[in-house]
């Protein structure tokens, strides 16, 4: 008998990079993560159906990641990114084992270790799932496999636009795209940074939007569920994110916990809250599992062929005293760590179980990338989590909509505003360094509401494509990104262009509808620079009457 129901969430989600440089920001961070997270994800999830094991993931694509995936351009750059990479691997065979020289036989085992390793993703990528990863995807979620979520289109900071009309046309827009990509409609979101908004005078609560475009549920931070004494505030993207504790005596304890899913009060759509010893067993810098010394060192790179050839360590360690990395002690590493996860969330469920009478859940979210791309053994550690929990336990490891629709939620809660940014709040994207980028943000908002009420019944012709161009403007603009790179300082100068750069096309496109001058070959040069999203419709953001709620 199953004593509860484990949910990994993965979300995954990068920001427009397409055309909008190269390294250390840029194309290349997206063909990084094809190559380190994506691919070996769905590389796994294979892995699994053939050993009769469905994975059972629960897996985030926002809608501008998966517009990028499927995009002709960064699959052909993608493919460029990995035969630069097998050259480099290549060459460093030789330049570790020259002839009639003395070899350096560990880096000269590393360098053919890379590039089998390179060779295995260029081969799956074009061979196996013919450049359409999201096409994969697709066939394993409609095996029953996986469960896809969408979020907002571009991943805005939900609580801090200022109109209704841009909040239904992220959320709108993500949800068509998702059904292009998919096949069918979503069930459920991501809401971009965990960002909660309790309705306000008018304005509904941001599930509003969710309902609206049928989704059933999302996910949340422990703290939202519990209330109590601590949150998480993830420092860096460094190999991974960092957990510290700092007090927030203003939430008061619930009484409540994340061991069962809830409904919100004012619409039915179900929240999930992240479990909070599970999660920090992850992504924890001091007690976390990617902190291990025998694991790869993701900031160390050679001089030369630029792979990783170091491992962490410690995480004292300065990169100049690292030691070389070996994947074989790596690998038992990752069986030691698979194995203490499942039991600590076995553990978890157990006691819930001896003490309630009633089996569980354990919800457990991350961002994929931190799996592959930053800890470069953490896909192995999913495979390792997903088969040993269906073989050696009794937990059941079920998707967020199969956790639903076995075990309804019993109760509604009042969610509090919440993210998972620094003291709980919305500090992260609202600061001294930030604060110039909202105004902007909400001017453009209310132009496009104003546009799509007077063009209402465009349709076609340059004015038809100009507005749908400015919706793609707008969307960009509001990304969650910019101001988050802004306030880490990793790419503030990077991040500042790009949001005055889809600043600079939204005005230049309004300024065409408004003075009716259009310059066709500037307008085609920005269509095809911004391609997200084609069958974007202007109408998505025109003003929304308030409506009353549809009680739980």
């Amino acid at each position: 008998m199953s004593i509860g129901t484990c949910v990994l969430m993965l979300h995954s989600h990068l920001p427009f990079y397409r055309k909008a440089g190269m390294w250390p920001f840029g194309e290349e961070c997206f063909y990084e993560c094809m190559a380190e997270s994506y691919i070996p994800l769905l590389q796994i999830v294979s892995e699994l159906w053939d050993e009769g094991i469905p994975a059972k993931l629960t897996i985030g694509i926002t809608p501008i990641l998966a517009e990028q995936i499927a995009d002709p351009h960064l699959k052909a750059g993608f493919n460029e990114f990995i035969a630069a990479r097998l050259k480099a691997a290549e060459k460093d065979v030789v330049r570790f084992a020259p002839e009639g020289k003395t070899p350096t036989p560990h880096l000269h085992y590393l360098a053919k270790f890379y590039r089998s390793w390179f060779q295995d993703i260029y081969k799956n990528y074009n061979e196996r799932w013919n450049q359409d990863v999201i096409g994969a995807f697709k066939k394993f979620q409609d095996l029953g496999a996986v469960e896809i979520t969408t979020s907002a289109a571009t991943h805005c900071f939900s609580p801090l636009l200022s109109t209704d009309s841009s909040l239904h046309g992220q959320f709108k827009t993500g949800a068509e795209a998702y059904k292009r990509h998919f096949g069918r409609a979503p069930r459920g979101a991501w809401l971009p940074e965990c960002a909660y908004r309790q309705a306000a005078g008018s304005r509904p609560a941001i599930e509003k939007w969710l309902h609206g475009e049928g989704i059933k549920y999302f996910f949340t931070e422990s703290f939202a569920i519990q209330g109590g004494q601590t949150v998480e505030l993830r420092r860096d993207f460094g190999p991974y994110r960092s957990i510290v504790y700092i007090p927030v005596p203003q939430r008061a304890a619930t009484g409540l916990d994340t061991f069962e899913a809830y409904w919100l009060k004012d619409y039915p759509v179900a929240v999930m809250g992240r479990h909070e010893k599970a999660g920090f067993q992850v992504w924890s810098a001091a007690h976390g599992y990617p902190g291990d010394g025998n694991y790869r060192e993701f900031h160390k790179k050679d001089d030369q062929s630029g792979l990783h050839y170091w491992k962490l360590t410690s995480t004292k360690t300065d990169l100049g005293d690292k030691m070389l990395y070996d994947p074989i002690p790596a690998m038992e590493r990752i069986n030691e760590n698979s194995d203490h996860y499942v039991g600590v969330i076995q553990q978890a469920l157990l006691e819930h179980k001896e003490a309630t009478g009633k089996p569980g859940l354990v919800m457990v979210s991350f961002d994929t990338e931190l799996f592959g791309h930053w800890w470069f053994e953490g896909m192995t550690f999913i495979k390792q989590v997903v088969k040993k929990m269906a073989q050696h336990t009794d937990v059941t490891m079920r998707t967020a909509a199969e956790y639903l629709e076995a075990c309804p939620p019993r109760e509604a809660i009042k969610l509090p505003e919440s993210s998972w940014g620094n003291g709980g709040h919305w500090q992260v994207w609202l600061n001294d360094d930030t604060r110039w980028m909202w105004p902007i943000i909400h001017e453009c908002e209310q132009t496009m509401e104003d546009l799509s009420r007077q063009y209402k019944d465009a349709d076609g012709g340059l004015i038809g494509r100009a507005l749908k161009q400015a919706a793609r403007e707008l969307l960009l603009v509001e990304s969650s990104d910019w101001p988050f790179l802004v306030t880490t300082g990793q790419a503030k100068d990077y991040a500042t262009e790009r949001f005055n750069d889809h600043h600079s096309r939204f005005r230049e496109v309004v300024d065409m509808i408004r003075t009716g001058k259009f310059d066709e070959n500037r307008l085609a040069y920005i269509e095809e620079m911004d391609n997200c999203f084609p069958d974007i419709s202007h109408t998505s953001f025109l003003p929304v009457e308030t409506e009353v709620p549809v009680s739980a």
